[in-house]
């Protein structure tokens, strides 16, 4: 999967050795920007469990034991994925069920548009969620102090899907050449509604948004031409993606 560099982040500098978490307190002292990463955290730990409850059905699909473990795998570390930021939130003295509630009408929508339909479906739906989710924290991650951007880069880090899944999808396609356009119309149709519930979740959530575009009070944000150019970025990554499975975006 790509990993995507990030630059330092505008609240606070990358840690070094000789640093401790007490340097981030300037970064939570203004109520936006800590509302903003609760509310970051609270959106990434649903995606978390929604992503281990997806991987766990898909697994019921697979076609033989081999496949099955290996969506239980990436179930389990979606669920340690969840559990350290669930943990975070819980250090914030904040209920973690309480702020991922206003996310699951998202992810409802998003899955109820992309139900897969067999399990070939299903894993690439991971593969592409995964990545894209990866590319946009990643982005999202710059504008953080180091201790939440460290959190995030790691629980937004590989699941061990990608090589399984361009395996998958590539020896589908060789035993059936007509399985790749079908999974091409698929990816494209992930990706839209992918990009659109995330347009939604940055015009729906004010704390959130300000953490990333900034203000006068925290110039060096994304301003809408940055935000066109991250969605751009986002977007040629997927196609790159695409590519290693053999299948046009």
């Amino acid at each position: 999967m790509r990993v995507v560099s990030v630059t330092a982040s505008r609240y606070a500098p990358i840690m070094s050795s000789d640093e401790t978490p007490e340097t981030h307190e300037g970064a939570f002292s203004d109520p936006q920007y800590r509302a903003g990463v609760i509310e970051l955290l609270g959106l990434l730990s649903f995606g978390e469990l929604s992503a281990c409850e997806r991987l766990t059905k898909d697994a019921t699909m697979a076609p033989d034991l081999r496949t099955k473990a290996q969506l239980y795998a990436m179930a389990a570390s979606e669920w340690d994925h969840f559990t350290q930021l669930r943990a975070r939130i819980e250090e914030f003295g904040e209920d973690p069920f309480a702020v991922m509630d206003p996310f699951q009408e998202t992810f409802e929508r998003f899955h109820t548009k992309t139900e897969p339909s067999n399990w070939l479906e299903g894993i690439l739906k991971a593969y592409v969620g995964d990545g894209l989710a990866a590319d946009f924290y990643a982005e999202i991650a710059a504008y953080l102090d180091a201790e939440t951007r460290d959190l995030v880069l790691a629980t937004m880090s590989k699941t061990g899907s990608s090589q399984f899944v361009v395996d998958q999808v590539r020896a589908a396609i060789e035993k059936d050449p007509t399985v790749g356009g079908r999974l091409a119309l698929w990816s494209r149709r992930l990706m839209g509604e992918a990009l659109s519930q995330a347009q939604m979740v940055v015009a729906e959530r004010d704390d959130l948004v300000a953490v990333v575009v900034g203000g006068v009070d925290h110039p060096g944000g994304l301003d809408l031409a940055s935000i066109g150019r991250m969605f751009t970025r986002i977007t040629e990554a997927h196609a790159e993606r695409m590519n290693a499975l053999g299948l046009s975006a």
